[in-house]
Formats: structure tokens, C-alpha cells, sequence
């Protein structure tokens, strides 16, 4: 399978948003899978070349763009590992600017830069030597991509992508490149397309993400759950008319979680490595000692730690579970709260802690040695938000056998099934009522099965075995992509 990525970041090379992550690791993964991968990217002034070995010039485009004179631009290519990388160079569009914005807001003539970016990526294939099956493009910046795809390329056997099909993959649906419909005769596209249904169309305004959406041969989502019942999540965006009426044509894959930086069966910070081999779970038990005793909590192994790793404000929860925090120190478990937040906040936490001294720890701000150590020392993992766009913390917590509670509908359905539940084999606990009571009826679930502690080891090591890794979702995609292929076989 030949596969080329269209995004604006890379994390190795430009990171301005999460996507950076998803734009490189899925690429790594798929490489690993002997997949043949190409990334595209626009060169823009965040890029150092020298992160680049043997970064060498393919050569210049004039690439035709709407009403205007075709635009010169230039290639490179790089390799990173396995992973080919071509960046896209225009001095006005890219090299002395960032992918979206700078201090001052978004770039006025965004729509004319990722129009002419999606343009040059197609025109680069020749260049760059590469005939891929797939072209998988993220997010409204790359938008266009599609569209221009199958007006221009789609069938040309004079052209590397004429056999290609696209997969747009929708990450962040608040970001969607809304632009006036003047630009239209500026970027190529047909007036006719102007239209809310199979056209780039949305609340009056060209939008790159809607038309990403209308054009792609396949779409992608994080969020497989919210792909099969669509009805339950509408988002009032502007997408939710075309996702219903794509539904055959949209697949929900979870992103992977990067387990080199979190692994506690080589962890060097942990006091001792465990994992799914560890059937006693001794090594675990030791870092809960070691937690114990580093951070003043009292001494026994038979009372259940609970951390909450959250940044402390109304979006992740804290309303709640400040509310909750007394009712909960007054039950037999013990609480590390690690974060930041207002000094108010702040006082407010370390005053419960001076109130239950040996049962309360209050870390201020994020200090990874100590979050790798009380994430293997915790029993338990509180995740109090009310919406999580990205499943990678109660992923990472289940890696280190650190049961995940949280509110059952704040999009960590895909990820956390709760202990008893119908669907899917138990991993975790989730309350139903996003509210104090809720909260605590979650924590109350998860000490009812602590006390029995053969149960309790069950759950810990089916939370050890699961598999949220790079490589697992890179199986997934190579499934959607084999989809984009047979779909345009059937054309």
C-alpha cells in the first residue's frame, strides 16, 4: 500500500496543534506495517531543514491556481526514518510564515495558501516520484485536496494520482477554514459548487473542512462511536447534514497512544518495572509504596489511591469534583491531585490537604518524574471533565494498570467500559450524572470491587493487556484504506 499524507504539521518538524502527533506517529506506524509513505507538508518558517538529513531540491512547479498566473513553487524531499518527507516552498505562501496564524490571529489569505498548497501537492506527485493508492489528507487546511482531486486528476492515466482515492480525516471540527465566496474564481473552483449539498458550501462561506468532507472518497474520525449513532452528537457546526448523508463513507478509528514515553515495563523513573507478565502485580505494589512514602500519604497498601491529573478549572471538571473532594477523604481511599490552576484554586486544594493530612497530596503544575511515579503507585485514575477530545490519558493510565473513572458520556466511550456494563468487557468505571453525586457513585463503584482483591487484580491486568498502541491503529487505517481502494476499483 502507497500512502501519501497531506498535513500541515509534523511533530518532528512544526507542532501547533495535537495534530502534529496524528501526522506523524500514524505515518511511523504504517511504515512499520511496510507500508510506502510519503508526507507532504508546506515549508513554512517553524521547518529547520537541518532536522532534514540529506534534504535534497526535486525541483520547481508552475502550479495553476483559479484566474491567475500559474504560481512557481519548489519541492524538497527528506527522509525521516522510514517516512519520506516533501515539503512544498512559495516565499509569500509559506517561508516566512506559520502553518496558520501568528500573534495577531489567522493569516488573511489563508484561503489562497492551502488552496495553492493543495494544488501544489497534486501537481508534485511527478516530481516526487510517487503513485500512491491513497491520499490521506487532515483537517480543513488540506480541504481542498479532495475537491481539486476529482475535478482535475481522478481517471488520468497521464497523472501518478489518476488511480489514487482520498481519505479525509476530520480531527477538529471547530476548525473548519470558513472563507467569503468571492475567492471562488481565485482558487479554481466552479461557481456550481457553491452548495450546501456535494459542494464546499456551509453557512454561506467557502469551507475547506466541508468540502474535505463532501469530496473525500472515504472519511475518518477519532470518535468511532459517535459514527454509529450520529443522531445522538449533533454538533450544530455545519457538518452534521453531510456526515448523516455520508454515513456508508465514514469509518471511526482511535488515534494511538505513543507508548515509548509511557511504558512501565522499561519506565527508567519507576521504582520498579512491572507489566502484563507480572501476574502477582509486585512490581505495581511496590510503587505504591514508594508513592506512599515519597509523598506523606499513610502507609497501607490496603486503602486504594485515586489521582486526578487534570488542569483545575470548570472545562476539566473541577466544579464537581470540588464538590466532591470531603465526601471522598472521608472514605477509606487517598487522593494526589496533580495540575495547575488559579492561585485561588490552588489554596483552596491545599487547605483539603492540610485538613486530611496523609490521605491528600496537592502537587502544583505538571512535573513528569512525579507523574510517571504516582501513575504507576495509583490504583485508580479520576478524570472529572465533562468532554475529552482525546482518549490518550485513561489510555496511558490503563498501560500503567491504573483503573480509568470517569462521566460515561465525555467521548472516552470507545476507550472506558465500564466494570458491569453490557456492551463490552469491563475495563474501567463511568458514572451517569455529570454531577457530585455522580462522581462519587463512580468512585464508590470502583472501591466496591478494590475490596475484593482477586476481582481487583482481574480488572488491573485486563487494563495492563489492552492495546491502544500506533500499531494497532495503524491496522485499522490500512483497513479504511483497502475501502478507498475498492471504492475507486468500482468506479
Amino acid at each position: 500500500m502507497k500512502v501519501a499524507f497531506v498535513t500541515p504539521e509534523f511533530l518532528s518538524l512544526v507542532r501547533r496543534t495535537n495534530l502534529a502527533e496524528i501526522a506523524e506517529y500514524l505515518p511511523r506506524a504504517l511504515a512499520e506495517q511496510r507500508a510506502q509513505v510519503m508526507v507532504f507538508l508546506p515549508f513554512t518558517t517553524d521547518i529547520d531543514a537541518k532536522q532534514l538529513p540529506h534534504l535534497n531540491r526535486l525541483g520547481e512547479c508552475l502550479v495553476p491556481l483559479g484566474d491567475r498566473e500559474p504560481v512557481p513553487v519548489t519541492y524538497w524531499q527528506g527522509q525521516m526514518g522510514e517516512v519520506s518527507i516533501v515539503l512544498v516552498d512559495h516565499p509569500g505562501a509559506f517561508e516566512n510564515k506559520h502553518p496558520y496564524g501568528d500573534d495577531s490571529g489567522p493569516y488573511p489569505d489563508n484561503w489562497w495558501r492551502y488552496a495553492l498548497f493543495a494544488k501544489a501537492v497534486l501537481e508534485g506527485f511527478h516530481l516526487a516520484n510517487f503513485k500512491p493508492d491513497v491520499i490521506h489528507c487532515l483537517d480543513w487546511s488540506t480541504g481542498l485536496v479532495p475537491v481539486f482531486h476529482k475535478l482535475e486528476y481522478v481517471g488520468r492515466d497521464d497523472h501518478p494520482t489518476g488511480r489514487a482515492g482520498t481519505f479525509f480525516g476530520i480531527h477538529n471540527r471547530a476548525m473548519q477554514g470558513s472563507f467569503e465566496r468571492e475567492i471562488l474564481p481565485h482558487i479554481g473552483i466552479p461557481h456550481e459548487l457553491f452548495r450546501a449539498i456535494e459542494g464546499v458550501e456551509s453557512g454561506t462561506k467557502v469551507n475547506y473542512l466541508k468540502a474535505g468532507a463532501e469530496f473525500g472518497t472515504i472519511l475518518g474520525t477519532h470518535l468511532p462511536h459517535q459514527v454509529e449513532h450520529l443522531e445522538r452528537y449533533q454538533r450544530s457546526d455545519g457538518l452534521d447534514e453531510t456526515l448523516e448523508r455520508r454515513k456508508k463513507e465514514l469509518v471511526g478509528i482511535q488515534n494511538g497512544v505513543d507508548y515509548r514515553q509511557w511504558d512501565p515495563t522499561k519506565d527508567p523513573l519507576l521504582t520498579e518495572n512491572y507489566g502484563p507478565s507480572d501476574k502477582d502485580l509486585a512490581g505495581k505494589r511496590k510503587c505504591k509504596a514508594y508513592v506512599q512514602e515519597t509523598f506523606g500519604l499513610e502507609k497501607n497498601p490496603k486503602i486504594p489511591i485515586v489521582l486526578v491529573l487534570e488542569r483545575f478549572d470548570s472545562d476539566n471538571g473541577f466544579e464537581i469534583l470540588s464538590g466532591a473532594l470531603t465526601s471522598l477523604l472521608e472514605r477509606s481511599l487517598q487522593l494526589v491531585l496533580m495540575g495547575p490552576g488559579q492561585p485561588e484554586i490552588i489554596e483552596r486544594l491545599h487547605m483539603i490537604e492540610q485538613t486530611f493530612p496523609g490521605s491528600c497530596k496537592v502537587i502544583e503544575g505538571y512535573n513528569v518524574h512525579a507523574a510517571h511515579q504516582i501513575l504507576a503507585g495509583s490504583d485508580a485514575f479520576l478524570m472529572p471533565g465533562h468532554d475529552y477530545t482525546t482518549h490518550a490519558l485513561a489510555a496511558i493510565s490503563m498501560r500503567y494498570g491504573t483503573v480509568p473513572i470517569c462521566y460515561a458520556h465525555n467521548g472516552l466511550e470507545d476507550t472506558v467500559h465500564d466494570l458491569g456494563g453490557s456492551s463490552q468487557p469491563g475495563n474501567g468505571f463511568t458514572f451517569a450524572s455529570y454531577s457530585v453525586e455522580g462522581l462519587i457513585q463512580g468512585v464508590d463503584k470502583m472501591r466496591g470491587v478494590y475490596k475484593h482483591p482477586a476481582d481487583w487484580k482481574k480488572l488491573v491486568q485486563f487494563c495492563l493487556e489492552q492495546d491502544f498502541s500506533w500499531a494497532a491503529c495503524a491496522q485499522n487505517y490500512l483497513k479504511a484504506y483497502r475501502r478507498v481502494t475498492r471504492r475507486i476499483r468500482g468506479r
